[in-house]
């Protein structure tokens, strides 16, 4: 089979490629290296090189039943193990691991966010429950390294039977705490962990250093000790199917999965999708991205979303953009797909642009979205699609269907495709 790795796998410069067509590698080895910010990238499967651009390198595995793997180089350095094994933030974001945490913090927090924020993914619960030492000792070396005092887990309060083998585990140490959170989007991002745990909300422009944290997402913890201790490149994934499958709606956890797979095969591996389909969505319902069959599991992929078909609806549309959801490029294609002309955009009101992206001010805290609604309207919208977070949806429920708009979500067709509650209103408390 031929696995694709993509060079552009974090944030930063694209990976400079160093290995060339026809060479044989083993697993483990290191096939392309940063230039500038970036990481390393590892070959998960030994095999001959196929081809290599500036975007990608192919590789042709062979069988390999010996499951040897090529260790990282040996050091004195935990933040050097790191680098080497080419961690990166596995939440979606991708910054490089050994550049975050190449800091001082003294008296300060390392925080692992086990919120696990999409709806549908489900593999950082399953790794927390397997594996809760190996994101323990990981904890502790980030701890180490950064030379912070205090230690936490930031989990969902629904999933708290997860977090029972780590609770067992620190239940003797006063510098390690177990947080729980709202089942709210998005209470995964950073800037929400470090508020709902520390009780600071930090604006748009600055980092977690400002809250004296460290914020770390629970698989790239379990990374850390792999390689620390294992020294263990980073060439698998864990990652969550789901979707419209042949064999039901259930999400299917894979772990340890080759970095660079085609996701054709992943969908074959769990029997199939059930046609037609709407889009294969790559990563969450939220912030996903549209990939095809032939696309590759990169270090950031934390889920494969065969959707339904899109529903219908040729009516004007008015898109309202969120910093926590769909970008506006995306919102496009969802609104192409319905066969919806766009006749109105508008950013949630607590949305800034910030290096050209949208930052939240205050995420999952909404003030209330009606002057964007009659903005829209204003401008011959019949119809809204948002991308927004729990709360902000709900405060366009209390508008949109007051003016007789109908409203749908960038997740309507991943989160229907397996009769999931679609974001609409808020329950009551």
């Amino acid at each position: 089979m031929e696995y694709i790795f993509t060079l552009d796998q974090h944030i930063g410069n694209k990976a400079k490629a160093i290995v060339k067509p026809g060479q044989t590698v083993q697993k483990g080895e290191v096939i392309a290296e940063p230039d500038g910010l970036g990481a390393y990238l590892h070959t998960s499967v030994t095999g001959s090189v196929v081809s290599v651009t500036d975007q990608l390198i192919k590789i042709e595995g062979v069988e390999d039943f010996s499951e040897s793997v090529k260790p990282i180089p040996e050091s004195d350095s935990w933040l050097e193990d790191i680098k080497n094994a080419g961690i990166v933030g596995l939440g979606g974001a991708g910054f490089p691991t050994h550049v975050k945490l190449n800091t001082d913090i003294s008296g300060g927090w390392v925080l692992i966010n086990a919120v696990e924020c999409e709806p549908l993914l489900e593999h950082n619960m399953e790794q927390l429950k397997a594996s809760p030492e190996k994101i323990y000792r990981g904890l502790k070396y980030a701890m180490e390294i950064t030379k912070a005092s205090h230690g936490m887990l930031v989990i969902k309060e629904k999933n708290k039977a997860a977090a029972a083998g780590f609770l067992a585990l620190v239940k003797k140490e006063d510098s390690i705490q177990v947080k729980e959170v709202k089942d709210l989007y998005p209470m995964g991002e950073e800037r929400a962990v470090i508020r709902e745990s520390l009780g600071q909300l930090l604006k748009t422009d600055e980092l977690p250093f400002e809250a004296k944290a460290v914020v770390l997402n629970s698989e790239t913890v379990y990374k850390i000790t792999e390689a620390i201790e294992d020294r263990m490149p980073m060439i698998h994934k864990s990652l969550t199917v789901v979707g419209n499958l042949k064999n039901g709606k259930e999400p299917v956890v894979m772990k340890e999965v080759p970095i660079g797979t085609p996701i054709s095969h992943l969908l074959e591996t769990v029997g199939g999708v059930k046609e037609p389909i709407g889009e294969i969505i790559m990563g969450g319902p939220f912030t996903g991205k549209t990939a095809s069959l032939e696309s590759p599991v990169e270090k950031m992929t934390g889920g494969i979303i065969p959707s339904m078909e899109f529903i219908q609806d040729a009516r004007p549309m008015g898109l309202l953009v969120c910093a926590c959801g769909a970008t506006e490029k995306r919102m496009r294609f969802i609104a192409s797909q319905m066969g919806s002309p766009v006749v109105a955009v508008e950013k949630c009101k607590q949305a800034i642009e910030h290096k050209n992206a949208l930052k939240c001010e205050n995420p999952g805290e909404c003030p209330g979205q009606a002057e964007k609604i009659l903005s829209m309207r204003s401008k011959g919208a019949k119809t809204v699609l948002m991308g927004n977070c729990s709360d902000c949806s709900n405060t366009v429920m209390c508008v949109a269907p007051k003016l007789k708009m109908p409203v749908y979500h960038c997740t309507d067709h991943a989160l229907r495709s397996v009769s999931h509650p679609i974001v609409r209103r808020l329950k009551e408390a």
